[in-house]
């Protein structure tokens, strides 16, 4: 038990307002993760809707690595960073969490999206706000759970991030089976 700062280390990412643009060809040039990128990640497909932002920069920025682990504040999810990832920009709204060793990563990102006792301390958190949005501070603060044992951990994280992909391979098989029927349907009825 203990609070989430007791296990893990949090780095917030830079204000994007911060990051001056570079008309300069040569300067680097780099994509910015989205809310997209991280359902990507957590679902492990790569996400097929919306549009990828990048910026051409020379200032000093914090990137991502493959397996970081990244929490939104704005929709409060977790997620591990996967390798199609790697190099992209990350702003204020994520935070990169870095684990002590007491707390596996994949079951850190199932505690942060899924435990009941979390959610009803963010919910908490939330009460009284007008914009929903999740704070470093509340995050620092997250009062954990007792830890199960690092073998068990590992394979609840585990089953937890294979279910996901399950799920979002399930709902993309429905989507493209309903584009097909309206395809067929649309050749049938002229």
């Amino acid at each position: 038990m203990g609070r989430l700062k007791n296990h893990v280390k949090l780095v917030g990412g830079a204000p994007q307002f911060r990051i001056r643009e570079s008309a300069d060809s040569q300067a680097p040039v780099y994509w910015i993760y989205s809310q997209n990128d991280l359902l990507g990640d957590l679902a492990g497909i790569e996400a097929t809707c919306g549009e990828r932002k990048k910026i051409c920069t020379r200032d000093e920025v914090s990137t991502l690595f493959a397996g970081d682990l990244i929490f939104s504040l704005i929709s409060g999810n977790a997620c591990m960073v996967s390798k199609r990832h790697e190099g992209y920009l990350y702003t204020q709204n994520y935070i990169k969490m870095f684990t002590d060793g007491s707390v596996v990563p994949a079951f850190l990102i199932y505690l942060l999206n899924e435990d009941r006792r979390i959610q009803k301390q963010f919910q908490a958190g939330l009460q009284g706000s007008s914009i929903l949005k999740y704070t470093l501070k509340q995050l620092r603060e997250l009062e954990l759970p007792p830890l199960p044992p690092l073998e068990r951990q590992r394979i609840i994280g585990e089953i937890y991030l294979k279910q996901l992909r399950v799920e979002a391979l399930k709902k993309r098989v429905a989507e493209e089976e309903k584009l097909l029927l309206l395809g067929y349907l649309g050749e049938v009825s002229i």
